[in-house]
């Protein structure tokens, strides 16, 4: 291996941690009481508006707005009238979520041991360039990354495949020397598996932990 790729959401960055604070934060200042319920329906309802703006039937801001019109009705609370009103109303939620940003304890030592090896380290993230960029460093990983590609910036998403190829190519290796470690089985696992990358799904539920499946990787490079 002479790279290595990784997913950010839910990978490096705590996504899921970070909104779920956010949200729970927000829904008292809304009028409503967080439940579990009410938390599920806000993932259900960001994962499928967030897709809108990935096939492009929404821009980015506009998947935000169609976010409050599908949730804030489950709070009984109105959606405002204007695009301009809705977006300050979900400005809101956007300062409660950078406030809870953060890194796994395990993002910053697995990012160490791949520029141990000298590996190329990338990151490619399904989300806006400005927003993405903003978490590496407010989570203070910037400075260990060669290479941010975002569905953005590139003008693909994954599961193409030519996210996975496009952003080898800036970092100057070929797919065969190139390892993607994501969260998610079917973006970082056999989408890039299917672009001739090497590809390790990285199940934190299960117990795993980043600096192992890098630790792994360099061990079988050295078997290799």
């Amino acid at each position: 291996m002479k790279a290595v790729i990784f997913d950010l959401d839910n990978t490096l960055f705590d996504h899921t941690g970070s909104a779920d604070a956010a949200v729970r934060a927000w829904i008292p200042e809304l009028g409503g009481t967080p439940t579990d319920a009410l938390l599920a329906d806000w993932f259900a309802i960001e994962d499928r508006n967030f897709n809108r703006w990935l096939t492009g039937e929404l821009t980015h801001q506009g998947q935000r707005r169609a976010r409050l019109h599908d949730f804030l009705p489950l709070l009984g609370h109105p959606v405002p009238p204007t695009e301009s009103a809705q977006d300050d109303l979900f400005a809101r939620f956007l300062d409660l979520y950078r406030t809870n940003w953060s890194a796994y304890p395990d993002a910053r030592p697995a990012l160490e041991v791949a520029h141990s090896n000298n590996w190329r380290v990338g990151v490619l993230t399904n989300g806006s360039t400005l927003q993405q960029n903003a978490k590496l460093e407010a989570i203070g990983l910037a400075d260990l990354i060669h290479v941010v590609c975002t569905s953005e910036s590139l003008g693909v998403s994954k599961p193409n495949p030519e996210s996975y190829l496009k952003t080898c190519a800036l970092l100057g290796t070929h797919p065969t020397e190139t390892l993607m470690i994501g969260d998610n089985p079917d973006l970082d696992v056999a989408a890039p598996q299917a672009a001739g990358l090497t590809a390790h799904h990285l199940n934190r539920p299960a117990g795993d932990r980043l600096t192992d499946l890098v630790d792994q990787a360099v061990t079988d490079r050295h078997k290799n």
